[in-house]
């Protein structure tokens, strides 16, 4: 049977290759790299490269397929190939640099952005770039020099002084680099990175105070930045604010969970506030980490003595005698615990040890520190705080590839539209289910391959699956040859072919169920998902009249559909989506309204509403609706909470 199968899917191939329109073909693929099926796009831009070599886009677009599949020189190599048949494209040379620095070729990535500047000296993200890369090859003074050049193009964006901070304090002028960071404030007050580089400056000043008020601003603009929260926590806990500085480190390692810092810093404040057991938690994490490391093995053996463990104790302070038999405090730990356990004379023995160092000793006494740098092993400093060694900055390469690549599209947009599929993804946050008692009746039938289900996070396919699917559309033509109207076999490969990305037949095929069999709320439903997903891919090129013609007819669908459905408050949701893509944001807000109307747990539509008054100018109504999509279990929502909240402020 696999043999079979093997020799169909190779003849359809063959057959493809022979008839292959590339143009249509690479359209397919950038589809299926659009929704993520990157193995699907890389088959797809494969069959353009055999048939027409000589081109340089569907090189760069497999490269562009190959970065998120994250092999890294296999993207670099096809890069080279783009590059070597249109040297004149911008996207190439970027491209390959984004692939160079995640191979850590730092120089290699910079020769690229300066081609990339060289064709557009204006690109941004190519001189931002070009800055961390000079940062990478501690070429500092060149870093300030082109920095130097960003400022004169977009001296107002803070951006640029933040980094000249950072490059300042590389080069160690630290006074110049606090007057850089103030200066980036001034332009933007919501700048999360400066804000975190004034705290370290404030904290430096053991202005605790005020650095945690900076650290407050940087986490309401960064609040994914673990480094910030165990900044706040060094800060409140020179306040003595324990708890707050243990919720930070919570915090932390809700984000980082095996950040090092948060875990023993959190041990030692767990053992204040007499957290023994949790706090043991946290230290038999640092030893898994780092086995020698001897502070860390001290402060669990004083909890092991705390909840009577006497021989764990015992045998974790031997441990960290040896390597400093000059540690009294330890022999003075140890013999107490000895005595618990009846070994007087093991415990004079170490008693005896203290003594003499004490009658060595010069007088004088010694305050213990509060905190220490990470490299720092004093094992004196036992009860201190650990901090990182210097600020270090991380690197972030801006670049409209990073992410998804739908996600390169403007960020005040709906959620996804609720769609027709056989593969979703599970949601761990928004959990609403939307229902549609066909779809049910279909899946009822036990007509097609796989359940299909009505969604709007739908996932990539495998490999073996995007195969099953081609080999399907085989399959169903052939069948449809004999019975070109038959409704199921239509509505089969209708769905094949959305499934491998072919928008245009998927419609094709929903025309003929239509006109044969009058108006399906299904067929409706899936035509205008095949027309809507192929508009959401060519919506930067393609002419303004034939996206406006698609978007309307998409919602003439969703319209016809819904007269079919009327209590489907999914359907209302999905003409609001498309209503938005058209620019009629009151439209698109009277579709949300009536979708909540028939569903008031419906987030999905909140958040949509909440986009439609934002673009159409009614910012406080669109918070509200944001708010109540966040309630509802749409966390993302308050991303866009956070940054029109700005907007407002500064309207008011």
């Amino acid at each position: 049977m696999k043999r079979l199968l093997s020799i169909a899917l190779f003849v359809f191939s063959l057959s493809l290759t022979a008839q292959i329109n590339t143009d249509r073909v690479l359209l397919m693929g950038r589809n299926a790299l659009y929704y993520e099926d990157y193995v699907l796009a890389i088959q797809r831009f494969n069959m353009v490269i055999s048939a027409k070599p000589w081109l340089g886009e569907p090189y760069f677009y497999r490269a562009l397929a190959k970065y998120y599949l994250e092999d890294y020189q296999g993207a670099e190599i096809d890069c080279n190939s783009a590059v070597e048949r249109n040297p004149y494209a911008l996207n190439h040379y970027v491209l390959r640099a984004l692939c160079r620095i995640n191979q850590n070729r730092y120089a290699l990535a910079e020769e690229d952005y300066q081609k990339a500047i060289a064709i557009n000296p204006l690109d941004h993200n190519s001189w931002h770039n070009i800055v961390l890369c000079q940062i990478e090859l501690k070429e500092y003074e060149r870093a300030d020099s082109s920095l130097d050049v960003m400022l004169r193009h977009w001296g107002k964006e803070s951006e640029q002084y933040t980094m000249k901070a950072q490059v300042s304090l590389l080069r160690t002028d630290t006074v110049q680099a606090e007057k850089w960071t103030d200066r980036a404030i001034e332009l933007d007050d919501y700048d999360g990175k400066a804000w975190g580089l004034k705290a370290m400056f404030q904290g430096n000043r053991k202005e605790y105070k005020e650095a945690e008020a900076s650290l407050d601003k940087a986490i309401m603009q960064l609040p994914r930045n673990a480094g910030l929260y165990v900044n706040r926590a060094l800060a409140r806990y020179n306040q003595d604010n324990l708890r707050g500085a243990m919720s930070d480190y919570d915090a932390c390692l809700d984000l980082e969970p095996r950040n090092y810092i948060a875990h023993y810093n959190r041990g030692l404040l767990r053992a204040q506030v007499g957290e023994d057991n949790l706090a043991i938690e946290d230290f038999n994490f640092v030893l898994e980490l780092e086995p020698d490391n001897t502070i860390a093995l001290y402060n669990r053996a004083l909890l092991l003595d705390n909840i009577g463990d006497y021989k764990g104790a015992i045998r974790d302070i031997s441990a960290v005698i040896k390597d400093y038999p000059e540690f009294w405090d330890g022999y003075r730990q140890r013999a107490a615990i000895k005595r618990k356990i009846g070994d007087i004379n093991g415990a004079e023995r170490d008693e005896f040890k203290v003594l003499q160092a004490r009658l060595d000793a010069a007088a004088g006494k010694k305050y213990p520190v509060r905190t220490r740098k990470k490299s720092e092993h004093n094992i004196e400093d036992y009860a201190a705080l650990v901090e990182e060694d210097e600020h270090e900055e991380e690197n972030e390469y801006v670049s409209e590839y990073r992410g998804k690549v739908q996600n390169r599209q403007a960020e005040l947009q709906p959620e996804p539209i609720y769609t027709l599929t056989y593969y979703k993804k599970d949601s761990e946050t928004n959990t609403y289910v939307a229902y549609c008692q066909e779809l049910e009746e279909l899946n009822g039938r036990n007509l097609l391959p796989l359940q299909l289900y009505l969604t709007d996070n739908e996932a990539p396919m495998t490999e073996r699956q995007t195969e099953a699917h081609q080999l399907s559309i085989s399959v169903f033509s052939e069948m449809l040859e004999k019975n070109p109207t038959d409704r199921d076999l239509l509505l089969h490969r209708a769905l094949d072919y959305y499934h491998v990305r072919d928008f245009e037949n998927g419609v094709a095929d929903m025309d003929a169920l239509i006109l044969k069999d009058g108006p399906d709320p299904l067929a409706l439903m899936l035509r205008a998902q095949c027309r809507f997903a192929q508009l959401e891919v060519s919506r930067t090129t393609a002419n303004a009249s034939d996206l406006r013609l698609g978007y309307l007819m998409a919602v003439q669908d969703y319209n016809k559909a819904s007269d079919l459905m009327p209590d489907a408050p999914f359907l209302h949701y999905n003409i609001g989506c498309v209503q938005v893509q058209l620019g009629d944001y009151v439209a698109a807000q009277k579709s949300f309204s009536r979708a909540l109307e028939l569903d008031s747990h419906f987030p999905s539509a909140y958040y949509g509403r909440g986009v439609a008054y934002i673009l159409g100018g009614q910012i406080e109504q669109g918070l509200s609706d944001l708010s109540q999509a966040g309630e509802l279990g749409l966390y993302t929502a308050y991303n866009l909470i956070k940054k029109y909240s700005k907007e407002k402020k500064s309207h008011d």
